[in-house]
């Protein structure tokens, strides 16, 4: 399965959705991505302020990766998404 992730809070959406899908609750990713419960429900939550290094610590833990690609033509409904 593919996503396209255009803001924080989507990108904590998508990684909620894989978690969930193994079975696992947020201190169980944590502990398999060597952070805290309370930042993987941060970056679940988008919220600001989140490293990159500890996203990326939880896509390994899902093992997931990231592909950036050119944005393709949105909608004002995607532009929404963002703000």
């Amino acid at each position: 399965m593919s996503s396209f992730v255009r803001s924080p809070k989507q990108l904590g959406g998508v990684i909620q959705q894989f978690r969930r899908a193994r079975g696992w609750s947020q201190t169980d990713l944590a502990q398999r991505a060597g952070l805290r419960q309370e930042m993987v429900s941060k970056i679940e939550a988008g919220q600001p302020g989140s490293r990159v290094a500890s996203i990326f610590d939880l896509l390994a833990a899902l093992d997931l990766e990231m592909t950036l690609a050119p944005r393709t033509k949105s909608s004002s409904a995607d532009i929404e998404d963002i703000f």
